[in-house]
């Protein structure tokens, strides 16, 4: 795929994973981006998954016409990213590595082997000519690795961004938007470091970029404003959307009842925008990311265990790996004997930044009654409000 009159696309679709990192669902599959960039020496942006080999390769061959590429730069060692990299330097033997120190080290840690009499280590700020390209590096570390070195083309206004702005999804699967399945990757796989996602994002801004090209999910090439916000709302953990999420658990189905009749006084009262999410039935990565997007979130759980039942503490382990904060988070506790629920979440909470609890926590001892039923009406108020 053509980028621009010297970028292509060579990248690969995995149709075959169920599960990215062995833990997130992905339904319609993959995306592996590799880029190539034609000049006078020819240069390879990132390898791809080990299992498409033999397709990479020959994707090289026909963009080349056969010529041999004269580097292969590294941005990040993920072997998603990188585990071809004794393919192509088999392939390729007077080809040249470009990495950055942090990356070179962890090469012998994956592969056994820095190149050393073929390895060009760059550091922020440098650049390498190609002929008619000039290629500046980026320093992003934590994003999500430390070694991570974004690239940047600034004769095509070109950035090679690795894993920032991509997404979950094969390319070739047709897509209703961007944002959810960008939102669920960034929160899941990059979202614990906000403050070195916004240190990437002030960098940005002083480069003029025209297109974006992730590791993952497409190249972006209009509206990059769009993509950029997002990102400075989620890595600034800044509520994306007005709404209230609701997540629960519930062994028997009287928190589940709560949680249903809460939705519906929600809506009485006004709320556009209200979420229910069953942690034992959705997809775990969805709930966490609807929980950083909206700005008010229910947790209703039961006691279970004298803790609370195994998906909420699931869920909120989820969060605070993430950096929750910024959110008016209300609690809905179940216990037949000794009801724990509401102490134990907000405990786990007790370091997230900027939690607001509402007043009202709802007290339920087996089912609803007449009082437990008035403290939902309360809370429904409060986060109607």
């Amino acid at each position: 795929m053509e980028i621009t009159k010297d970028i292509r696309h060579i990248g690969v679709n995995d149709h075959d994973i169920d599960l990215f990192e062995s833990q997130y669902h992905v339904p319609d599959g993959m995306a592996y981006n590799s880029y190539i960039i034609i000049d006078d020496k020819i240069t390879v942006v990132d390898t791809v998954e080990i299992r498409f080999k033999e397709e990479w390769l020959r994707r090289i061959e026909e963009e080349t016409s056969g010529k041999a590429p004269d580097y292969l730069i590294i941005q990040h060692m993920e072997p998603d990213h990188s585990s071809n990299i004794l393919s192509f330097m088999e392939k390729y033997p007077e080809a040249r590595i470009v990495a950055s120190a942090k990356t070179f080290t962890m090469m012998v840690q994956f592969y056994g082997t820095d190149f050393p009499e073929r390895k060009i280590v760059i550091k922020e700020g440098d650049t390498l000519e190609t002929g008619h390209h000039s290629l500046t590096f980026v320093a992003a570390p934590m994003v999500h690795w430390p070694e991570v070195m974004f690239t940047y083309d600034s004769v095509d206004k070109v950035l090679f961004s690795i894993d920032a702005f991509g997404k979950f999804g094969a390319n070739d699967v047709p897509s209703e938007g961007w944002a959810d399945e960008a939102r669920r990757y960034y929160i899941g796989i990059v979202g614990k470091y906000g403050t070195q996602v916004q240190s990437v994002l002030k960098k940005a801004a002083a480069i003029d970029i025209q297109t974006i090209c992730p590791s993952h999910g497409p190249v972006l090439t209009e509206n990059l404003c769009y993509y950029i916000g997002l990102y400075d709302t989620w890595s600034s953990y800044r509520p994306e959307t007005e709404g209230i999420v609701i997540n629960y658990t519930s062994v028997y189905g009287h928190t589940r009842e709560a949680v249903m009749k809460l939705e519906a006084m929600l809506k009485e009262k006004g709320a556009e925008t209200v979420v229910v999410n069953d942690l034992a039935r959705c997809d775990m990565s969805k709930a966490i990311a609807d929980a950083f997007r909206y700005s008010k979130v229910v947790l209703a759980t039961t006691t279970y265990n004298m803790g609370i039942f195994p998906f909420m503490e699931t869920f909120l382990n989820g969060l605070v790996e993430r950096n929750f904060q910024n959110r008016i988070v209300g609690v809905i506790e179940n216990g037949t004997w000794a009801p724990k629920a509401a102490g134990i979440i907000k405990g786990m909470l007790a370091n997230s930044k900027d939690i607001t609890f509402t007043e009202t926590t709802v007290s339920i001892k087996s089912a609803l009654n007449e009082a437990s039923e008035a403290q939902l009406r309360v809370l429904a108020e409060e986060l109607a409000g």
